[in-house]
């Protein structure tokens, strides 16, 4: 087989078996928020940059005839696809085609990148795919640094890469570092292309600095805030994102890309090809800020991941020379690996619709609390969504639903695909902060769902209301077997605003009544309210 048809082949039947898992798999993690981010189109909202929200609508639009949930994921599936071309591209320049097609194979063989960020909707995919695409624009600037366009190009990678995580700051960082590890590059410097593409990209993203301004700085805020907080060295942290790491890529690739690191740096960079000084300075930013974060505040295991990504195209290199040596080794080797992503991914998706892995009491491995079984939360909002219409509570309009995280809300707007109105009481609310203002529920009653590991009890939310009465309970089952209880409480009028917004831990906020309010007042739902807001 040619390494053409090679790749082409890791790019299709990796992404039928992407659509096969897309479509057997109810709404998992942060999902659910992102169908009401394309649902709420703006140019930021409180986490994130807009490209999550705006890929979201878009596979939404072509996939009209689907369950919202596979539509929210097709454009992230066709992305990824693109990624692993774009892996394939970047390493063939510098390493060769079947190089490539070895460093297209580490991105799908990984857990986080091959299992969740090319098949579940989230703002990983964006990244991934526009800083690769910066990289390959920015690698062949670098080579022709005379040619405007090809340094155009690298700007509008970059600014994209910006509308889609923070993280993409740190592109430009990476630049600096290859500029300063080979002074041969710099001449690039007294030409106009790099200053073109850097007012390009800052240009695009603009929009996202206004939206802030009018916000508050929420985003900027927020994310800055994720990486403060600094309280001496906590070792055994370290160790913790390490471990992350060493699992969200597997084993043998995370062991496979830090050797590859190691027998570079031991060569110190005067021995470095300009492709590997190019890779590792982009590698190193993401990986010394995030593991610095790490030495005293917990950071989450995907955090330094990207700084690995651009690692991928020397570890591809590797598998090259050790597919050369020993072919029919490495050929074993890489079906094994190949086989074990595979394997993982469908049996989640199994046990996700069947219990495959559940007991009698719903316990996973007949030892972990359906309560801590991640599967849990695929099933439960659907069986939920079913229940409200069953019951007729979804009839008033005067009635709106609300949760105690911005998790459940989300997850409880896409089950229902319809426009209900939705709100986040917490301290913690979210983007859900400005799709609705505090006032807009005063006067009107509401529906409390409680799950199994909701933080609040009923009990919490009665000084907001006239009163509260218990409406229903009822079991998420799975294969026969109840794995939670839900609970519904009836909120009778709505007396004063809940002052929802992001205060992090604390007691719960104190009611302020406001005199005068109707129950008449207009519905802002979830689904409508950014568009009146912004």
């Amino acid at each position: 087989m040619t390494n053409r048809r090679a790749l082409w082949a890791i790019i299709g039947i990796s992404s039928i078996v992407r659509l096969v898992w897309a479509a057997n798999l109810g709404s998992y993690t942060n999902e659910a928020y992102y169908y009401l981010y394309a649902q709420n189109l703006a140019w930021g909202y409180f986490d994130h940059p807009p490209m999550v929200g705006f890929v979201s609508a878009l596979g939404l639009w072509v996939t009209p005839w689907c369950s919202p949930t596979f539509g929210l994921r097709v454009g992230f599936i066709a992305m990824f696809a693109a990624s692993t071309w774009l892996m394939a591209r970047l390493t063939a320049r510098s390493f060769g085609e079947r190089a490539g097609v070895m460093a297209a194979l580490v991105l799908n063989l990984t857990i986080f990148y091959g299992l969740v960020v090319g098949t579940l909707a989230g703002p990983d995919g964006p990244l991934l795919f526009f800083w690769l695409l910066t990289l390959e624009r920015l690698g062949a600037a670098l080579e022709s640094p005379d040619q405007a366009p090809l340094w155009v190009g690298a700007g509008f990678a970059w600014g994209a890469a910006m509308l889609s995580k923070y993280y993409a700051v740190l592109l430009p960082a990476g630049f600096l570092l290859y500029l300063v590890l080979k002074p041969s590059a710099r001449r690039c410097l007294r030409m106009s292309g790099p200053y073109l593409a850097l007012v390009e990209g800052l240009a695009m993203f603009s929009p996202v600095i206004g939206w802030n301004a009018e916000h508050g700085w929420a985003s900027f805020a927020f994310q800055g805030s994720r990486a403060g907080g600094f309280q001496g060295f906590q070792g055994h942290l370290l160790i913790e994102a390490l471990i992350g790491q060493f699992l969200y890529l597997t084993p043998w690739i995370w062991a496979g890309l830090v050797a590859v690191l190691v027998r570079l740096l031991l060569r110190r960079h005067r021995g470095w090809s300009e492709p590997e000084t190019f890779l590792i300075s982009q590698a190193m930013p993401a990986l010394a800020i995030f593991l610095g974060v790490a030495t005293f505040r917990r950071i989450m295991p995907h955090w330094p991941l990207i700084g690995f990504v651009s690692l991928m195209p020397l570890l591809g290199k590797s598998w090259d020379e050790q597919l050369a040596v020993n072919p029919g080794r490495t050929r074993w080797k890489l079906r094994f690996l190949a086989t074990f992503p595979l394997v993982i991914g469908t049996l989640f998706v199994v046990h996700a619709r069947t219990g495959l892995f559940q007991n009698e009491r719903g316990q996973l491995l007949g030892s972990i609390w359906p309560v801590a079984d991640p599967t849990v939360d695929t099933i439960r909002w659907g069986q939920i969504g079913r229940e409200l219409n069953e019951r007729g509570l979804l009839d008033d309009p005067d009635t709106f639903l609300f949760t105690d995280s911005w998790r459940f809300s989300a997850e409880l707007a896409i089950a229902l695909d319809r426009d209900v109105d939705i709100a986040c009481y917490h301290r913690d609310a979210r983007s859900f902060q400005f799709w609705s203002r505090p006032r807009d529920w005063v006067g009107r009653d509401g529906i409390f769902i409680q799950v199994e590991d909701s933080m609040a009890k009923p009990g919490h939310f009665a000084p907001w209301f006239t009163s509260m009465e218990p409406l229903a309970s009822f079991p998420i089952v799975r294969a026969g077997v109840p794995v939670e209880t839900v609970r519904l409480y009836r909120c009778v009028r709505q007396t004063a605003p809940f002052q929802f917004g992001y205060a992090g831990p604390g007691p719960m906020p104190r009611p302020e009544i406001v005199h005068g309010a109707a129950a008449g007042q207009p519905r802002m739902s979830s689904r409508r309210a950014a568009r009146t807001l912004q």
